[in-house]
């Protein structure tokens, strides 16, 4: 892991393991030319992921709340009975503590569409408390990844955390 551009003292990364880091890789993969999408679970007692839970990226049927004109390759958008878990397990013993998803141009970062699906819809903070990583993969590799998380002091979200890609 390499260092976030700016430092949020008030906010501490969740820790993700190169393994477990690798597997989300894998997923972005897997999915791409699509975009992947998931969450890490890990005990409410650490600050640490410890488990994914790929997702189905329903983007194609045109439920996504703010963009259903894209597709899959440029957008996604939990199934619905992948957002019932997800809202099920949020008072859980490991409970998400990330949501992930890829983007297929080899960029890792938190665009315009991700910070408004992301964010409460009364703009009083983030729809789910967790943070969110970004896989930026392309034709020959994973690029890079960054973790982003909300921060009370910049009212939005900011990035905390960055990975190094992998030849996947």
């Amino acid at each position: 892991m390499t260092g976030p551009t700016q430092s949020y003292p008030d906010i501490q990364p969740v820790a993700i393991s190169r393994n477990l880091l690798v597997a989300t890789f894998r997923e972005a993969r897997a999915s791409f030319p699509a975009e992947c999408c998931g969450w890490l679970t890990g005990p409410r007692t650490d600050n640490a992921a410890t488990e994914i839970h790929p997702c189905v990226n329903d983007q194609d049927s045109g439920n996504h709340p703010t963009v259903a004109d894209r597709t899959a390759e440029r957008a996604y958008v939990f199934s619905a009975r992948d957002l019932l878990e997800l809202n099920r397990t949020l008072d859980d013993d490991c409970p998400p503590l990330i949501i992930y998803h890829s983007h297929p141009n080899g960029q890792a970062y938190f665009s315009s569409t991700d910070r408004q699906v992301a964010a409460s819809p009364w703009g009083d903070g983030p729809a789910y408390p967790v943070q969110q990583l970004v896989v930026g993969i392309d034709e020959r590799q994973v690029v890079e990844a960054a973790l982003f998380a909300w921060s009370d002091e910049e009212a939005g979200f900011v990035e905390i955390a960055r990975f190094e890609g992998a030849d996947i």
